[in-house]
């Protein structure tokens, strides 16, 4: 399987080896080639003072409108505290069969839940939920799979329960879809 390209939009401060780990995970699980690019927003624009939250479906459609001739998709990362109004919070979404996704890894903080601070965990917990919405852009639903990657995650513990890749069904609707986009993107 060989996908398209993929972007990565880094809107804030992520250190560039971390970045790096997070391009290294998705080219592993899609065999996608992938761009790191910076990303320049005013968020208060998406800040909304009574939830102390930023708003997820309007920086969804902001990426969504960005435009990348080289790459099929690209996913937004942030770490500020996303909401859309149906949820107290998110930790990421995207447009299912979509171009475009967003995550945020302010909620995957140890020290946010009281617990001593591992990176470790940090960057386990946002490469799961990276490759998670970057799934849903190829129009992956959630999984009743309990460790596949595209499980639905309320809470940071249940990021914690599922691994970094995908279940064999959710891969081979992975190939599919990929094979599907490949055929559309050369006609």
């Amino acid at each position: 399987m060989n996908l398209p390209n993929i972007t990565l939009v880094s809107f804030g401060f992520f250190e560039k080896d971390f970045l790096e780990k997070v391009a290294e995970a998705v080219i592993h699980e899609f065999h996608a080639s992938v761009n790191i690019k910076d990303g320049h927003i005013d968020l208060s624009e998406f800040y909304d003072p009574a939830r102390r939250q930023y708003n997820g479906n309007s920086l969804l459609k902001v990426v969504d409108s960005m435009s990348f001739p080289d790459s099929a998709k690209t996913l937004g990362l942030f770490n500020v505290d996303l909401y859309i109004p149906i949820l107290t919070f998110i930790f990421g979404q995207a447009f299912l069969g979509g171009k475009s996704g967003i995550a945020s890894l302010y909620r995957f903080s140890n020290e946010r839940y009281g617990m001593t601070g591992d990176n470790q965990f940090l960057h386990d917990r946002f490469k799961k939920e990276v490759i998670h919405e970057l799934g849903h852009t190829f129009g992956l639903i959630h999984c009743h799979n309990t460790t596949c990657v595209m499980r639905s995650s309320t809470y940071v513990e249940d990021v914690d329960q599922k691994d970094r890749h995908f279940c064999p069904r959710c891969q081979t609707e992975l190939e599919m879809r990929a094979e599907q986009l490949a055929v559309s993107e050369n006609q």
